[in-house]
Formats: C-alpha cells, structure tokens, sequence
C-alpha cells in the first residue's frame, strides 16, 4: 500500500472515530441539522456514489436518470442515508426504550413463530432505513441475531464497526479473513433456532444468482437461501423504513424451500421469491432504499 493510500485509510478511520464520540454528544437537533446539510452538499456534488444511486432510483421508478423526479428522489435518499448514519453514531446512547417504542414492525410473529418451534430464521433484508437500529430492537425482544460484516479497511475502521454492533448484543462474523468457515457458523446457528440476518440485497462474491429485479438482471447473493435449504430455517424476507422520526419494518411471508429440483434449482427459486419481496418494499418506500453501488448485470458488466 503506498504512503497515499495509508494516510486516506487513517484519515477514514479517525473521521468515523470523531462519529462515535463528537456526535452521539452533539444535542441531537444540532447533529440532525449537521447531517442534513452534509446531505445536500454531498446530492449536490453529484459524485460516482450519487450517480449510482439515481441509476438505480431509474429503474425503481421505471424512468430515465435524467428523468426530474429522480433527482429530487435521490436528495431525499442521500437525506435517509445520512440520517442513518447520524443515528449510528447515536445509537449505542439512544436508549432501548426508545428502540423499542419507536419501532413500528408488522409480521414480526412469524420470528416468534419459528424460534418457538425449534426452527432458525434467516431474515434476509435491503440496505433500507436503519437495520442496525432494527438489529438492537430484535435484541431487545429476546432474539439475539448473528450476522455477517465485510472486512473494511483500515482494519483499525473493521475493528470499530465489530464493536460498535457487538455492543448492541449482535454476534459478528467477518466474511473475509477468517479461518472460521462463515457459512457453517451460521448453519449452526439456524440449528440451535436462533436468528441470522443477512444484508442481501447486492452480490459481493461476483458469483451471486440472476434473478429479474423491477424488469432488468441483477445479481443478488444465494447465501440466504442456500442456509434455509441447508437448516429447514424459515426464510424471511424483511423491509424498512422511516416514520418521521420513528422507524418502520415489515416482516413478509414466509418464502418456502420448493421441494422439487436440484439445490441449485431451489435456492434459485427462492432468490428471485426474496428479489420479489425486496421490489415490494422498495417501490412502496424508495427514498429509504441507500443503493449507491451498482445491482444489476447492465451496470456490473
């Protein structure tokens, strides 16, 4: 790594140090009026990331990027995303009453459901409103979670974000860098009827399944139903949002294992059914949706 690239990394890792302590100190209107303002400055720069992110907004809508309502679209999206990351920095002061009480969630008796009778879920979900805060409220009504995080760099920056969620209560596990094969940790999880959350909505293997996502390819990951289909784990897809100042999550149904086919056949089947959930969710709340990366199979070749 040249000396460039090494001061960037520490520059990264001491910004996101100064989030965990400055900002959960900050009054939390100020800190609001802060993040809003860095917001717009950043939707008005039009970087790569924005850019991405009115591509995809195109495809929700049906439209073209140069369509307008996309561009006032994805102001509001950068707001969301901004606000999700003020509430990151805040989280671990927030208080889990108030996680509790401002979560509004539909069709979370299904997690009960399941984990009452022996099974694990797998709840798979978007990168949509706030799924750290929706994490802490799953911890707080008694169902400790597992989950996965991509190795960042610095690994000092890694370090930071496995112990800001580990001191939610969650369980994390790196995807790269470990010895500990990931997908058998989570198979034995799902045994012992717990919960694994799995953000599933983009590929990082460059081996993920096609499936048809508002009309176009994309490539979502096959992790969460190959370990429905590996465990008899219930799978179930989730969406967020926000409510002014609370949060909103539903639960959907159920997507079962088909039974017929090959494996491969299987969890292809049920990759498109989560895909399916995920537009559902979306389309109802898309400002919510923080896709600044690119999904579907135009964008990636």
């Amino acid at each position: 790594m040249s000396r460039a690239a090494e001061l960037r990394d520490e520059a990264v890792d001491a910004l996101y140090a100064l989030g965990w302590t400055a900002v959960k100190r900050m009054p939390e209107g100020m800190a609001r009026l802060v993040f809003r303002k860095v917001a717009d400055r950043t939707w008005a720069s039009r970087g790569a990331g924005v850019r991405q992110l009115e591509k995809n907004l195109a495809r929700v809508l049906g439209t073209s990027p140069q369509d307008p309502r996309v561009r006032r679209l994805s102001r509001e999206s950068m707001r969301s995303y901004l606000r999700y990351w003020l509430e990151s920095f805040r989280l671990p002061v927030m208080g889990g009453e108030r996680i509790v009480s401002g979560m509004n969630v539909t069709g979370h008796e299904q997690i009960h459901k399941a984990v009452g009778e022996g099974r694990g879920v797998v709840l798979a979900l978007p990168h949509m409103g706030n799924y750290d805060h929706a994490g802490a409220w799953l911890v707080l009504v008694g169902h400790p979670l597992t989950t996965v995080a991509e190795r960042l760099k610095p690994e000092s920056l890694f370090e930071r974000f496995v112990a800001y969620r580990e001191s939610l209560g969650f369980e994390i596990l790196p995807l790269t860098g470990s010895d500990v094969s990931v997908f058998g940790v989570l198979a034995r999880r799902l045994r012992q009827a717990r919960v694994v959350c799995l953000v599933a909505d983009r590929d990082l293997s460059d081996t993920g399944i096609e499936v048809d996502f508002f009309g176009s390819p994309a490539r979502l990951p096959g992790g969460p139903a190959a370990l429905a289909v590996q465990t008899k784990a219930a799978l179930l897809p989730v969406t967020l949002w926000y409510e002014g100042d609370a949060w909103g999550a539903r639960v959907h149904e159920e997507i079962p294992d088909p039974g017929e086919g090959t494996r491969k056949e299987r969890i292809g089947a049920m990759t498109q059914s989560l895909a399916d959930a995920f537009a559902e969710g979306i389309a109802a709340h898309p400002a919510d949706w923080h896709m600044l990366q690119r999904v579907w199979v135009e964008d990636l070749s």
